[in-house]
């Protein structure tokens, strides 16, 4: 697809670039490509993803809508029909949307309803930015663009002569209101649809000024219009539609969108973000925010395929979770409640699943982007508040999915990694709170929190699925409140029981397997126990998965499977095996199963979260450059700036931090410490600027391809052996210097001073 979209893309963006003193140079987004991970579907996600069209963090994103009102696969490559263009919030497929409308251009006759104003379309006459999308619509001779802003966005419609065009807007199919104002080239409505959770006075307030008046209007129910009508009060698939005359093939009809959660009246402010300016304009200023917030992190290479990789994962890591947060018209930052169904001040976020973006998403924003994660912050304290407990998985409130307390890795790393000015200790007692309860769902809280607390695990044979998994997670979730703790000053015997617990990864090690297996209350193992057989105890996953989950104690892990030589063998093993499965749990393949098995990488699954720091733990065992190796086979072979350039969901950021993490040289395996574990950099240069100003260069002598191990490495000018590098030091502004080779060296990183964190070697932990 790139060879065809490259002479449209640059002639589109010489439109909206800013002038350069050298024009033929690519800006950053340039490199990025928004239908990176479009190719999927149900039974196999190759990302699972849709062009976001947006800004940074927005409130709101817009995509083309090629599947079905309700379908979560909502823009998928393979598809040849469009139905509108979205107002979306959608997180994932799997979480469906909230809160959506769609607007669509028809042309010929008067036609509302999904299937019979969709138009066929060409990726080869499609444009899609960041900050801008186009596509020609065949059926309606109709060229459609969009630009946003935060709140926003701006609409153009090209379309041919005639006295035909009418654009139609789509309230989804549950209780919404259409109202058209023609003294005012003005539609406004709100829309009600949401798929997850149960939400109190839940409405999508929009806004929609167009530039020109109407010749027609009308209101639709399914496929029945009621030419004039001007109001339709919750109705279900129902709709506006207007009408306009085109004097001239090329006119154009421009609108102006707004939306807002809170009112209509906040609606119409959000349409100020808009302001008297146009539509190129808004383009322009998106592109420049774009650039600026990819500059973040300026790599350098002759691989333009890697860069315009690196950048797509980029892209994608920056949008959730999105902005719930609207500002009055006093200027003060106010929010929709989802749990209580008012209107509140303060921050609010939304659209993220911790059990996926605790991992590296989070540890990322305290690395590049501490501000966002200080108004993450605060909204989380809003949740806890509003709703008693920390969200595990919002959308925009609670849902029922996965599994979890990570709410304290997240909470925790942003405090042991710097954050401050927001009240940490609400923070903390929330995360006590959801340590030590049952949540009002399976997925807030600790389900299984009483066995947890009293046996150190939760049994397999008490009626709680995934159990192993929710036990390993729940330790790790225990040690990153014991670091919160700690760095609170907390009382002794609270400091001591959290890190207890923290230990509790062992109640399920079974020496027999040197891996993680379910346990019955009576404190036997589960019987008949398969490694292979995925779900079940597991999450997504199998126990060769599973049984590195022990993030906070990689040497008490290493000392429970016999020690360094036995680690690496084990490790070793998941690359050795064969992708044989056992899906009887699922009663079928799910798409992960497939996934791992079409990879040919063994057991490894990295199109899920659970493994993917597994690669990093060599550094722990004195054999850094299998690390190496692995962490640029990945990146090598699984990431692709393609529509099928993901090896499984993208997943809110977190597939794609890997790949941008892992590029720059590091990967955060412990999120609640200052540590990040070197791996293998993927380009010559890269410069972090972060946001207190100091700079991070990382360089690479002979890198390419073939030399992905690391020689030698001096970080500031002085040889460095160890296997990780301190949050704290890179804060400083620091250089590091690899200097790469087509041979590991086997000499360094092998002294035990060199290995990265670990609980049962933390000399402040005795």
């Amino acid at each position: 697809m790139k060879k065809i979209l490259l002479p449209l893309i640059s002639c589109v963006l010489s439109i909206y670039a800013p002038a350069q003193s050298n024009s033929h140079l690519t800006e950053l987004v340039d490199y990025v490509n928004p239908l990176m991970g479009t190719d999927s579907k149900g039974s196999l996600s190759n990302g699972n993803t849709y062009p976001a069209i947006g800004l940074p963090w927005g409130m709101n994103l817009w995509t083309a809508q090629t599947g079905s009102n309700g379908n979560g696969w909502q823009y998928t490559y393979a598809s040849d029909k469009i139905r509108g263009f979205k107002q979306t919030h959608q997180p994932s497929p799997w979480m469906n949307d909230y809160g959506m409308f769609s607007i669509m251009p028809v042309t010929g006759k008067a036609v509302a309803d999904q299937d019979g104003r969709a138009s066929w379309f060409s990726h080869k006459a499609e444009i899609a930015k960041p900050y801008y999308y186009s596509v020609y619509l065949a059926d309606h001779d109709v060229t459609t663009e969009i630009t946003p802003t935060e709140r926003a966005a701006c609409f153009r419609f090209t379309f041919p002569k005639t006295d035909s065009a009418f654009v139609v807007i789509d309230a989804f199919d549950k209780e919404s209101y259409v109202e058209i104002i023609p003294s005012q080239n003005k539609i406004i409505g709100y829309t009600t649809k949401y798929a997850r959770g149960k939400l109190k006075n839940f409405k999508n307030y929009f806004v929609i000024q167009f530039d020109r008046p109407f010749t027609s209007t009308g209101t639709w129910v399914d496929k029945d219009i009621t030419r004039g009508s001007l109001k339709l009060l919750e109705q279900k698939n129902s709709g506006a539609i207007v009408g306009f005359s085109i004097s001239k093939r090329g006119d154009k009809v421009q609108a102006k969108v707004a939306s807002s959660f809170i009112s209509p009246e906040q609606a119409e402010i959000n349409l100020k973000e808009i302001g008297n300016r146009n539509f190129d304009q808004v383009a322009a200023a998106g592109r420049n925010i774009w650039n600026k917030t990819l500059g973040t992190i300026k790599a350098e290479s002759k691989n333009t395929d890697q860069l315009r990789t690196f950048y797509s994962c980029l892209y994608r890591m920056v949008f959730f979770p999105n902005k719930l947060y609207e500002i009055d018209a006093k200027g003060k930052i106010m929010h929709y409640s989802p749990y209580t169904g008012e209107v509140l001040p303060g921050y609010m976020f939304a659209g993220t699943g911790f059990w996926d973006t605790f991992r590296a998403l989070y540890p990322f924003l305290n690395f590049a982007f501490p501000s966002i994660n200080k108004e993450m912050q605060e909204g989380l304290i809003n949740d806890y508040k509003e709703g008693g407990f920390l969200p595990e998985w919002s959308s925009p409130g609670y849902a029922d999915i996965m599994i979890g307390n990570n709410s304290a890795s997240v909470v925790s790393d942003a405090y042991i990694k710097g954050g401050r000015g927001y009240d940490i200790q609400t923070l903390y007692k929330a995360l006590q709170h959801g340590a030590n309860n049952e949540g009002p769902i399976t997925a807030v809280g600790r389900k299984g929190v009483q066995y947890y607390n009293e046996l150190g695990y939760v049994p397999y044979d008490v009626g709680i699925n995934e159990n192993a998994a929710r036990t390993l997670e729940y330790a790790y979730d225990d040690f990153s409140i014991y670091q919160l703790a700690k760095a609170l000053n907390r009382p002794k015997e609270e400091i001591e029981l959290y890190k207890k617990r923290s230990l509790n990864y062992k109640n399920l090690f079974d020496p027999e397997h040197k891996l993680m297996r379910g346990k019955n209350k009576d404190g036997q193992f589960q019987k008949p126990f398969n490694p292979q057989k995925w779900g079940d105890a597991f999450t997504e996953g199998n126990s060769w998965h599973y049984s590195w989950s022990v993030f906070h104690d990689i040497n008490g892990l290493l000392q429970l499977m016999g020690g360094k030589k036995d680690f690496v063998t084990m490790l070793d093993s998941v690359f050795v095996m064969p992708p044989t499965f056992d899906d009887s749990y699922y009663g079928g393949v799910i798409h992960e199963i497939r996934e791992m098995q079409i990879m040919n990488m063994g057991q490894y699954a990295h199109g899920n979260q659970p493994i993917q720091h597994m690669i990093y733990l060599y550094n722990y065992a004195g054999e850094p450059w299998k690390t190496q190796y692995w962490s640029r086979e990945v990146m090598d072979k699984l990431y692709f700036a393609t529509p099928d350039g993901y090896c499984g969901d993208e997943d809110n950021g977190q597939t794609s931090a890997w790949y941008v993490f892992s590029a720059m040289g590091f990967y955060p395996v412990c999120p609640a410490t200052d540590q990040y574990v070197l791996g293998s950099p993927l380009f010559d240069k890269i410069t972090v600027t972060l946001e207190n100003g100091k700079k991070v260069v990382i360089t690479s002598s002979n890198n390419d391809k073939n030399n992905r191990y690391v020689n030698a490495l001096k970080f500031n000018g002085a040889n460095y052996t160890k296997n990780w590098i301190s949050h704290f030091d890179l804060q400083k502004g620091a250089k590091l210097d690899f200097s790469m080779s087509n041979t590991p060296n086997k000499t360094r990183g092998t002294s035990d001073t060199d290995f990265p964190y670990s609980l049962s070697t933390d000399p402040h932990s005795k």
